[in-house]
């Protein structure tokens, strides 16, 4: 593995970009480190931006052969690079009812912030580039998403008690590889990204080359489209944050009848994500709605599925139960 972790690295003025924007100087870093292209080229910029303050986190899934074989790569490449290095494993399996990439992704976060917090890092940089938030738009877009999806991927938020950031997303993957391999640093490739049962890995082998084919540079563009509608997002956060004062937490009914429909479903949609991180489809919501706005005598029930629990009335406020 070569040494030479010059500024060529297209990695290292992004970080620098994104420290100015999001977090300033950072005492003690921690790079969800999987071994492969995107955060091999991330952790090399990281410590050349602070050595001796930088701690890679690796998580093993177990869900393939090849996941030792990472689990020992990684740990080979930060010995070399002599950057403390910390693993842990999880079961990843999916419940009834729960996608696997849901399932890996929950299990994933739980470990890395479990690690961050244990190695004192209050920051966890991420890995993910302009192809991966290009690909998150055009998986949004399939699935009639509103503006949380069409935001894509944020380049920071809190989960776990610690940080994430995500310093790459203005950086394609072909910049990331095409350094790695000109300064011969090693990298693993996960067999499960050419895998084409995955609809992100679908969208990644024909919709991709077709866009480019048709419009080339289009990675930044859809990374703008996702920054416009990321600061819509807020906005209408702000408001529902403004509504749910006057509603009340869990809301009351009558005070939302009050706002218009769309209010409504802004501060709903609000409520259920911040309160129990849960998503309403469009047609749990357009009940929900319809059931509130049709609540006006005491014995009127509301028992609505949404995500793995039931939004209920409780008197006259809703309340949301939890499956257990």
């Amino acid at each position: 593995m070569s040494r030479n972790t010059a500024a060529a690295n297209p990695c290292e003025q992004a970080l620098a970009r994104w420290c100015e924007r999001c977090a300033g100087d950072l005492t003690r870093v921690a790079v969800a480190f999987s071994g492969g292209a995107d955060s091999t080229a991330l952790l090399l910029a990281a410590q050349q931006r602070w050595p001796d303050r930088v701690v890679a986190l690796h998580v093993h899934h177990g869900l393939q052969a090849a996941a030792d074989e990472f689990e020992q790569h990684s740990g080979r490449f930060c010995e070399q690079l002599g950057v403390a290095f910390c693993t842990q494993r999880v079961q990843a399996m999916h419940e009834v009812g729960q996608s696997p990439e849901d399932a890996a992704r929950r299990a994933r976060y739980a470990a890395l912030g479990a690690m961050a917090r244990t190695q004192g890092a209050e920051w966890v940089l991420l890995g993910q580039h302009a192809d991966d938030q290009a690909e998150t738009l055009l998986l949004a877009l399939s699935r009639g998403a509103g503006l949380p999806g069409l935001a894509g991927m944020p380049e920071r938020f809190g989960r776990e008690g610690v940080h994430f950031g995500r310093p790459l997303l203005d950086v394609p993957a072909s910049d990331l590889r095409g350094w790695l391999l000109a300064h011969g640093h090693a990298f693993v490739d996960d067999p499960s990204n050419t895998d084409t049962r995955f609809t992100r890995n679908r969208i990644r082998a024909v919709l991709m080359p077709a866009w480019q084919a048709c419009f080339e540079g289009f990675r930044p563009l859809l990374a703008r489209s996702a920054r416009h509608a990321a600061q819509a997002q807020r906005l209408l956060d702000e408001l529902a944050v403004i509504d749910l004062a006057l509603t009340g937490e869990p809301p009351q009914m009558a005070q939302l009848r009050s706002l218009s429909r769309d209010r409504q479903a802004n501060a709903l949609r609000h409520w259920l994500r911040a309160s129990a991180d849960v998503a309403a489809a469009t047609a749990q919501l357009d009940e929900l709605l319809d059931q509130i706005a049709a609540c006006t005598t005491r014995g009127h029930h509301i028992h609505i599925k949404v995500g793995a629990g039931h939004v209920e009335r409780d008197g006259e406020r809703l309340r949301y139960t939890p499956l257990l």
